[in-house]
């Protein structure tokens, strides 16, 4: 890879950047395209990014969003000179750290120590100068006498509190992070996040990808949207994240006609930071409907006791089905709930749960202690729940429980886990962060 210098106010700069693997079905067609020598193709091209070009400046932080897939990883891999581009060209002015995906950078058999000398010294860094930093690379990471076992004994959670203490610790120009720090418990992952603050105050440059919006929103001055290897959209992170969440929570049939209104509407270049104007915000229509592909591939149904739960669905107040809310609207979740004997002391309930499976809140027929004192053998009862949407936009999980008395304890006579799963539509403008509204309604 070219690296040149460039004006002492730019950190990094890409141009027509475009990045294409050859895909073999087979590893004899490796082999016959060497005998070939050019002259047939044996393998299928797969262009992981499509003409990139951006500039970063210095001590600007930058997010990287997009779906799976979408060219992330290989276009920090470029920067990081892991890979070379096939075509373009990638301009560095600076030194660069990076922790990228787990695995990455660190010999497995070489000690914790062994490896920060030996990434220090890929970096340009003498063993003198590492030596006067090693207490601290130390300190941060924190794994105790690991730090003198080979790595491949480490578990995911200290390799990468290693990793970071390692790239932030080096004093770079350029910090890179790629979604590793998800694997840190909670105390190390703040304890990273207020790292980064702090290299973002001094005037450092941070590449940060990560699904976490809120993260980018907080810690980025601009965010880049990529998508099958190309920049959808490039400019303010609450603007970017908007199209980013209407993208990735969009029906599969809709997908594309999301990305061709992005692209045929957006800048492809870095906007300059307080840039206001924004044709695609006012296009998003927060409306509820009912999106086919949106179910949950995580249902879970406990065993039957006597009773079977079946149909839960979300509505609006009308009756029409939804699972695309919107903010700010009320709606009914209910399901049936068949009795193939008689039950005492019913009751049945709700949980509402984000992906990760946080519980937000639960709805319940009747407070604990209390219930439909008895329900006969053959009866179906459909309970029914009115609930007001005041989550912000992402996706969310629904359980559906029905209680009772048997053998004179309290069971589930019935539960289903992740019984219905709903988006909340992205918005513009949206004063609320993180996961609850609790913004008042204006008088």
């Amino acid at each position: 890879m070219k690296i040149l210098q460039v004006l002492p106010d730019t950190a990094i700069v890409a141009h027509g950047l475009a990045k294409t693997y050859q895909i073999y079905d087979a590893p004899l067609d490796r082999i016959k395209q060497s005998f070939w020598r050019g002259k047939r193709k044996f393998y299928r091209e797969f262009q992981a990014l499509k003409n990139i070009s951006f500039e970063i400046g210095k001590g600007e932080t930058v997010g990287i969003v997009g779906r799976n897939g979408s060219g992330k990883s290989t276009l920090l891999q470029l920067i990081c000179g892991i890979l070379d581009p096939t075509q373009g060209e990638i301009i560095i002015n600076g030194r660069v750290a990076a922790l990228l995906e787990l695995g990455a950078g660190f010999n497995p058999e070489f000690t914790g120590r062994e490896n920060v000398f030996h990434n220090a010294a890929i970096m340009g860094i003498s063993a003198d100068e590492i030596n006067s930093r090693f207490d601290r690379i130390a300190s941060f990471a924190d794994i105790g006498s690991f730090m003198d076992q080979p790595v491949r004994t480490y578990s995911s959670g200290m390799y990468v509190r290693l990793a970071f203490a390692t790239a932030i610790n080096v004093d770079p120009d350029i910090l890179i992070i790629d979604e590793a720090l998800s694997v840190g418990d909670e105390a190390f992952q703040r304890k990273c996040f207020s790292r980064i603050q702090e290299i973002k105050n001094n005037g450092g440059t941070i590449l940060f990808v990560s699904h976490a919006a809120s993260a980018v929103v907080e810690l980025c001055d601009r965010a880049i949207l990529l998508d099958e290897g190309e920049i959808l959209l490039a400019g303010k992170p609450k603007q970017v994240i908007t199209q980013y969440h209407r993208l990735i929570y969009s029906p599969q049939d809709k997908i594309q006609a999301i990305k061709n209104a992005i692209q045929d509407e957006a800048t492809r270049t870095i906007l300059p930071v307080g840039h206001t104007t924004n044709p695609l915000e006012e296009q998003i229509v927060a409306e509820d409907f009912y999106d086919p592909h949106l179910k949950p591939q995580s249902t879970l149904a406990y065993e039957s006791q006597d009773a079977v739960i079946g149909t839960p669905s979300i509505s609006t107040l009308s009756g029409k089905p939804v699972n695309v809310l919107r903010r700010g609207e009320d709606y009914v979740y209910s399901y049936e709930v068949y009795f193939s004997q008689p039950a005492f002391l019913v009751r049945c309930g709700t949980m509402i749960k984000t992906v990760s499976g946080l519980e937000l809140g639960g709805l319940m027929t009747h407070p604990v202690g209390q219930g439909i004192e008895y329900i006969a053998s053959g009866t179906t009862l459909k309970p029914e729940f009115q609930f007001r949407c005041n989550l912000m936009p992402g996706v969310y999980f629904m359980n559906a429980g029905v209680a009772g008395i048997k053998d004179g304890e309290v069971v589930f006579l019935h539960r289903i886990v992740d019984a219905v799963m709903f988006r909340v539509q992205p918005e513009s403008d949206l004063t609320s962060s993180g996961i609850i509204d609790f913004s008042s309604p204006s008088i």
